[in-house]
């Protein structure tokens, strides 16, 4: 068996045990506060990697040519992504020189020599229609299958039906909702497999938490940042926390051991 084949199956064991995974890091737009890094740049991605964090987060757009971005914010330099070429957006580098990156140079970059950091894909609803970010999911999907990345990523959205959408076209693919207005039991019916939300929102319902661990459901909190947040969700143990702060919740989790 090559490199490869041995690196997807240990990413398909950490799909299919993801449940047995507890407070896993997951570094949010990459390990880039540290370093002082752009956030979503390839080099916070890499970051993330060579400090073997369990996962690193990314936002995608699509522009207005269908070029698929990956930027957090919908503006980039004052240009809204989806109504403005590609070739417009690249004119203004990221702090470190980078150039704003596609996805497919973000994906090509996440699964070199990397056997560890799952790859977290956060879809971002369009500003222009409900269609269109639909469409975004399914050129997203494609191009991490061309990559044969799929079995490295798992996707997230707070766009609802974008997740439907991928589900009906990949039937074993991770999927986590942001939102936070579903319970687990509600998100289990639709075929999503983990719920995503800002901690104060497993605050406001603990209950949820323990539904989540019956009905074998994801779960992830955002962004959890502050000492007394992490300690509170490690308590819990979650499956995954995204933070921006990889390094300080590492302390933390290395001082409760």
């Amino acid at each position: 068996m090559n490199i490869f084949k041995i690196s997807s199956l240990a990413f398909l064991i950490a799909f299919t045990s993801c449940n047995a995974q507890k407070n896993a890091i997951v570094a949010h737009r990459g390990a880039w506060k540290k370093n002082n890094l752009p956030e979503n740049s390839i080099a916070a991605l890499r970051y993330a990697i060579d400090l073997k964090l369990p996962g690193s987060e990314f936002d995608v757009w699509r522009t207005a040519d269908d070029s698929l971005v990956i930027n957090h914010d919908a503006h980039y330099n004052k240009l809204l992504i989806e109504e403005t070429n590609y070739a417009n957006l690249i004119k203004f580098k990221l702090s470190n020189g980078e150039k704003l990156p596609t996805l497919y140079e973000y994906i090509s970059a996440g699964i070199k020599n990397n056997k560890h950091t799952l790859l977290v894909c956060e879809i971002k609803p369009s500003e222009l229609s409900k269609e269109r970010g639909q469409k975004t999911a399914v050129a997203t999907v494609e191009t991490i299958k061309k990559l044969k990345a799929n079995k490295n990523t798992c996707y997230i959205s707070f766009d609802y039906d974008i997740l439907k959408k991928i589900r009906e076209i990949d039937l074993k693919t991770s999927l986590q909702y942001l939102e936070g207005n579903k319970s687990p039991k509600e998100v289990k019916a639709d075929k999503i497999n983990g719920v995503d939300y800002h901690y104060s929102v497993f605050q406001k319902h603990p209950e949820w938490i323990q539904e989540a661990k019956e009905n074998k459901i994801i779960l992830n909190a955002w962004t959890v940042n502050e000492v007394k947040d992490m300690d509170w969700i490690i308590e819990h143990k979650f499956n995954y926390i995204t933070t921006n702060e990889p390094e300080l919740l590492k302390e933390r989790l290395q001082a409760k051991k």
